[in-house]
């Protein structure tokens, strides 16, 4: 589900560092990680978490917003529109912090 946003970040990760002329052990080291995990991010491997995602664009002196950049319509709402038909949910708002919360049933 998640894969093509993980490779996405990842992505633009690997292209500001190398804009800005750093190595992953900078990166790493500015965020306080060890650069392996600096390599599974920029391949999609591991995901960034959001406090992660927040330090990385501090270190590289980007709004978060850059790393979102490019995006089209998401994996997600593909697929949680199809989801969304299938259980027969067509009726609930397509934004799901819209409403209530309401058990599942």
């Amino acid at each position: 589900m998640g894969d093509d946003i993980d490779l996405h970040l990842g992505k633009r990760l690997r292209r500001r560092r190398r804009l800005l002329g750093l190595t992953q052990q900078q990166v790493a080291e500015g965020v306080g990680i060890r650069f392996q995990q600096i390599q599974k991010y920029e391949c999609g491997a591991n995901r960034i978490s959001a406090a992660r995602l927040w330090q990385l664009a501090q270190v590289l002196d980007v709004p978060v917003s850059y790393f979102y950049d490019g995006l089209t319509e998401t994996p997600m709402r593909r697929e949680r529109d199809g989801v969304g038909e299938s259980r027969g949910m067509e009726g609930r708002s397509a934004d799901p912090l819209a409403g209530k919360e309401r058990p599942r049933t």
